[in-house]
């Protein structure tokens, strides 16, 4: 039996409190106050009374104003034309355009069976060489950049939504400043990308809430766009924002704090999203790159520590660029066999020379004498870091493999950088033979 007080019970920040029964959670109700209307959506219950959080606010809302229950959750659009359109956290268009109410999703559902999901055996090529080279993204991986505020983790983002060999990009954003809305906006028009992505983007200046559902809309179309046999990159940025948004909101209805002030619930939130990834027997994929910035470049902080247990991996993306050390993809072992014959072999020789160049940056530092290794070392190095870890370097797996070789064939002899004959026999440059 369904019943409610048509009064508002409490307000506290974006959550409000009414007496009902017969109410499911996650249930949609409309606040409804002279001259205007709000959905909120069921977050909490406790026996007959039950907690809402108002998506778009709670300004202009009074004690005296109605709640009507919906009996049905949160949906997000979903039709043929959805492509090239930006949606608020809301799911209303952000872009000017109409409304698109003719078939709606549900928001929201549980993941699919583990047992049900394919092995993952297909890369994603990105045309970054430090991804594809040393740290393969993987189709129907979740993966997460581990960053600080300033490094520029929405250019990166946007080159991999402009490169990347998918045929459906989902942007989720999540706190982001206006003008870095503006940005990813325009890249991906200017590009002609925007074709093939559809975009939900929470700002600062929104309402908390919205950041909460902006993830579970993107991953929501996403999945149907997946279920319709589509390659789908879901992009999403920033976690510790929708992190953060998890905390205020749990401030406000008053749970007990776990560590730092975040809800004790923290895992099981950001597993529900991750967990979103699959590979489709018979239909397409879901693939989930993140961004996570972290608090003071602390790795110890909630956030990325409970990332780090439920994600496949993390880029690490300091000073500019993704470092070898920290990066890590775990299931890049599936593909590497499948691109080339060299490419296992030279990432694992080239990590380790460029290991002995940090070594070598110690040693110089420190004051000690360099010997003819050091050199050449040092020379490795520069020329690692400006061919392949610069970021505004794009080309194809093949052509990084093939200065891989070029650059290991400039600075060392072929006996010097551990290779076995026989790839050396068939990969080595020719023209570099025996020049160091």
């Amino acid at each position: 039996m369904r019943w409610t007080t048509d009064s508002i019970r409490r307000i506290a920040g974006n959550v409000i409190e009414v007496q009902a029964r017969g109410v499911g959670y996650g249930e949609l109700a409309l606040v409804s106050s002279p001259g205007a209307a709000a959905l909120a959506q069921i977050i909490r219950l406790d026996g007959d009374a039950v907690f809402l959080q108002v998506l778009g606010g709670t300004a202009g809302l009074s004690s005296g104003d109605s709640v009507r229950f919906l009996e049905r959750a949160l949906e997000a659009p979903f039709t043929p034309h959805l492509l090239g359109r930006v949606f608020d956290g809301k799911g209303e268009p952000r872009d000017g355009g109409p409304r698109l109410l003719e078939a709606t999703v549900p928001v929201g559902g549980p993941p699919v069976n583990p047992v049900r999901r394919l092995k993952p055996s297909r890369m994603i090529r990105t045309a970054i060489p430090m991804i594809d080279l040393f740290n393969s993204l993987v189709e129907s991986q979740k993966i997460s950049i581990f960053t600080v505020a300033g490094e520029p983790y929405l250019e990166l983002l946007a080159r991999i939504a402009l490169q990347a060999d998918a045929e459906v990009i989902v942007l989720g954003g999540m706190g982001l400043r206006y003008d870095d809305y503006l940005f990813l906006r325009d890249t991906l028009e200017s590009a002609g990308a925007a074709a093939r992505t559809v975009a939900f983007v929470h700002t600062a200046a929104d309402p908390v809430v919205e950041c909460i559902a902006a993830p579970d809309l993107a991953l929501a179309v996403a999945e149907r766009f997946a279920l319709a046999g589509r390659r789908v990159l879901v992009l999403l940025t920033d976690m510790t924002s929708f992190c953060d948004a998890l905390k205020e909101v749990a401030i406000v209805m008053e749970q007990v704090p776990s560590n730092r002030g975040y809800p004790g619930d923290l895992y099981s939130q950001l597993a529900a999203r991750y967990e979103k990834a699959v590979a489709f027997e018979g239909a397409g994929s879901v693939t989930l790159l993140s961004v996570t910035t972290l608090p003071g470049n602390d790795i110890t902080h909630p956030v990325p520590d409970n990332t780090g247990y439920i994600t496949e991996g993390q880029y690490y993306l300091q000073n500019g660029r993704i470092e070898p050390f920290g990066s890590l993809s775990r299931l890049k072992q599936h593909v590497n066999a499948a691109t080339r014959a060299d490419h296992r072999t030279l990432m694992d020789a080239m990590i380790r020379l460029y290991a002995g160049y940090q070594e070598t940056l110690e040693k110089r530092a420190m004051g000690f004498a360099l010997s003819p290794w050091d050199g050449k070392l040092m020379r490795y190095g520069t020329l690692f870091e400006a061919r392949l870890m610069d970021l505004g370097v794009a080309m194809t797996l093949e052509t990084a493999l093939d200065l891989g070789w070029r650059i290991l064939a400039d600075c060392f002899a072929p006996a010097e950088t551990g290779i076995g004959s026989e790839l050396l026999a068939d990969f080595w440059p020719r023209e570099e033979a025996g020049r160091a």
